[in-house]
């Protein structure tokens, strides 16, 4: 409905499919930077955020930016299974054939990754998504994929991305084995109040809109509601757009986000 208002190319705050047009914020390039050197370290580590802060999309981003042909990526968002379950999604991404046993399941695993290395001279980047699901087991045999002769070589970047809670978790002493194999752990962080502005600005551009659509009272309602968290600001944004085109505005006013906010909650 608003976009024939607005006269939108297209909707602006739907999830967006090429990473070259996502918004440059200071802490997604700092997570970039971050998990860029995990790569070339082949260690194991830690992303945790926010629901709605990006880790998904700053790991799209990390995927597009590295060498395809000196790495494969393999991304795992089924967390919530036991060990054999988990192998299995990890054994699918990586085209091999489901084994039924636990113990062959890894050896498979681990086969397929040293053919990887040794042979395709690509090193393989798992990443498991959601990993605050994992149960304790699981994230400790995760631990042992990674540990190839004699943790003497580093064939396997394992990337655990989560709540906040996985964190907490992986503090506990039952996780210190894995905790000590974290060689980076960065907590991604919201949009700061100029960047909401700019990140506003920036999708109504990749729509067709140059004009400062959003009035500053709506933007700095829409920080704070959203406490600069992307996908808030884009379910929240949408919402203000429709209730200004209810009402034949050219304008999005901080009317409007009250009234979005009121549709969202509960």
């Amino acid at each position: 409905m608003y976009q024939r208002h607005f006269a939108f190319t297209r909707l602006p705050f739907e999830t967006l499919a090429e990473t070259d047009e996502l918004f440059e914020s200071s802490a997604r390039r700092e997570a970039e930077a971050r998990l860029g050197h995990l790569v070339e370290l082949r260690g194991i580590g830690l992303l945790t955020g926010e629901v709605g802060s990006g880790k998904t999309t700053v790991c799209r981003r990390v995927a597009a930016q590295i060498h395809p042909g000196l790495h494969r990526v393999h991304y795992v968002s089924l967390t919530t299974g036991n060990v054999l379950d988990v192998y299995k999604e990890i054994a699918w991404e990586l085209g091999l054939p489901i084994e039924r046993s636990r113990a062959t399941a890894r050896q498979a695993i681990r086969s397929e990754i040293s053919r990887l290395v040794t042979e395709a001279k690509q090193l393989p980047v798992l990443v498991i998504d959601e990993a605050h699901h994992l149960r304790n087991d699981v994230l400790e045999d995760l631990r042992l994929l990674t540990n190839f002769a004699m943790d003497a070589e580093q064939r396997l970047c394992l990337i655990l991305v989560g709540l906040t809670e996985l964190r907490r978790r992986l503090a506990m002493a039952m996780h210190e084995s894995l905790s000590q194999r974290l060689v980076v752990r960065h907590h991604l962080t919201g949009l700061d109040r100029d960047e909401v502005d700019a990140y506003i600005k920036h999708r109504l551009r990749l729509s067709g809109c140059e004009l400062p659509l959003f009035e500053a009272p709506a933007v700095e309602a829409l920080f704070q509601s959203a406490r600069g968290l992307p996908r808030q600001i884009n379910r929240i944004a949408h919402y203000a757009l429709s209730a200004a085109a209810l009402q034949e505005a050219k304008t999005v006013n901080a009317e409007h986000l009250e009234q979005a906010l009121e549709e969202l909650r509960p």
